[in-house]
C-alpha cells in the first residue's frame, strides 16, 4: 500500500524505511529509462516539426532519433546528465514518498476524510511532489542542460556546469522553469497516486481470486497505467518547463536546429502555438508516454517491493 493505511497499522514501516524505499526505487528506475528521457527532451526542445517532410527537422521518430544520437554521439549520450539525474531521482523519491506517507497519515488523524480516497491521494500526491520539486529543482535544471547539449560539449563535468551557469547566468538559473514545473507537477503527481490506487481497486474487482496472487505484476501494471493517464493529461506543461530550463543555453542547441528565447510561461505558450501550432504542445509525447509507463510502473513496483521487504525483515526480527 502506498500511503498511510489506517487498517494496516501492523504493516506500516518507519519514515526512514519509506525514504530509503523511495530513493532506491527512483535510482533503479532512472538507470532503466534514461535513454527515453534523453530522446524525449530532444523532441521537446526541437522547434521544427517532428516529421520527415520538414527538411530542417533533426529528429522525427523514436527509432530514428535513437540511431542518430548513437551515430553522432555514441552510446553514452543516452545517459547524458546521468549523475545529476540520479541525484534528482534519489532525492525526489525520498522526499516525495516520505511526504506522501506523512500527509496521508495527517489527513487520517486530523480530519474526517478517508486517507485512501481518490481526492485525498490527489491532493497529498500533488503536495508531496511539489515539496520534492522545490528540494531538487536545481538538479533537474542541470540534468536538462546535460541531456540537451550536443557536441562539442559546453559543460564537461557537473562541477563545471554549476560554476559556469552560476557565473554567466546568476543563482536564479537553477530555478529556471520552476513555475511551470510546480503547475505541472501538482496535477501530474496527484493523478499518479490517485489513479494508481484506483487502478489497484479496479484490478481487484476485475480479476478473479486466483489471478490476484501476483502482487508485483499488479503494482507494475497499475503504476504504468497511472503514469500514462497522468502524463497525457498534463503533458504541455512539461514541454514548457523544458523549453524554459534551457533558456540562455542557445549556443549548445545550434547543432539541433532553430532556437528560441522565451520571457516566461505565457510567452512560451504563445510562441509555441504561433510557430508550431497546437500539435507543438505535444512534441515528444510518444517517448514521454512510453517513459511515463515504464518509469511510474517501475517506481511503484520497486517502492512496494522494498516496503514489503522491510516489513518482512521487521516481522522476522520480532
Amino acid at each position: 500500500m502506498v500511503g498511510y493505511d489506517p487498517q494496516a497499522d501492523g504493516r506500516n514501516i518507519s519514515s526512514s524505511e519509506v525514504a530509503v524505499a523511495g530513493s532506491v526505487s527512483g535510482l533503479v528506475t532512472r538507470v532503466m529509462i534514461s535513454p527515453l528521457d534523453v530522446i524525449k527532451i530532444r523532441f521537446q526542445l526541437q522547434i521544427e516539426r517532428l516529421s520527415r517532410s520538414d527538411p530542417g527537422a533533426k529528429y522525427h521518430g523514436i527509432l530514428q532519433a535513437a540511431r542518430q544520437i548513437l551515430l553522432e554521439e555514441g552510446p553514452t549520450a543516452f545517459w547524458k546528465g546521468h549523475i545529476p539525474a540520479q541525484l534528482l531521482s534519489i532525492g525526489y523519491g525520498a522526499v516525495q514518498f516520505l511526504s506522501f506517507e506523512l500527509l496521508t497519515e495527517l489527513v487520517h488523524r486530523a480530519s474526517k476524510y478517508d486517507a485512501r480516497d481518490f481526492s485525498v491521494h490527489f491532493v497529498c500526491g500533488g503536495l508531496s511532489a511539489s515539496t520534492a520539486t522545490l528540494a531538487v529543482h536545481p538538479v533537474d535544471v542541470l540534468r536538462t542542460r546535460f541531456a540537451a547539449q550536443g557536441e562539442p560539449k559546453v559543460y564537461k563535468t557537473l562541477r563545471d556546469a554549476v560554476v559556469t551557469m552560476y557565473r554567466t547566468e546568476g543563482p536564479l538559473v537553477f530555478y529556471k522553469g520552476l513555475n511551470p514545473t510546480l503547475i505541472a507537477i501538482f496535477p501530474y503527481a496527484g493523478f499518479q497516486f490517485s489513479f494508481y490506487n484506483a487502478l489497484k481497486h479496479v484490478h481487484e474487482w476485475v480479476m478473479p481470486a486466483e489471478g490476484r496472487k501476483n502482487e508485483n505484476l499488479k503494482n507494475l501494471l497499475c503504476g504504468s497505467g497511472a503514469g500514462v493517464i497522468s502524463k497525457a493529461l498534463t503533458y504541455p506543461l512539461d514541454l514548457f518547463k523544458k523549453r524554459l530550463q534551457v533558456g540562455g543555453f542557445e549556443q549548445a542547441r545550434a547543432s539541433f536546429g532553430q532556437v528560441r528565447s522565451y520571457k516566461g510561461l505565457v510567452d512560451c505558450a504563445r510562441q509555441v502555438l504561433r510557430e508550431e501550432g497546437p500539435r507543438g504542445f505535444f512534441k515528444g509525447l510518444s517517448p514521454s508516454l512510453l517513459k511515463a509507463a515504464l518509469s511510474t510502473g517501475f517506481v511503484f513496483f520497486w517502492y512496494e517491493l522494498f516496503c514489503n521487504l522491510f516489513h518482512r525483515m521487521k516481522k522476522a526480527d520480532s
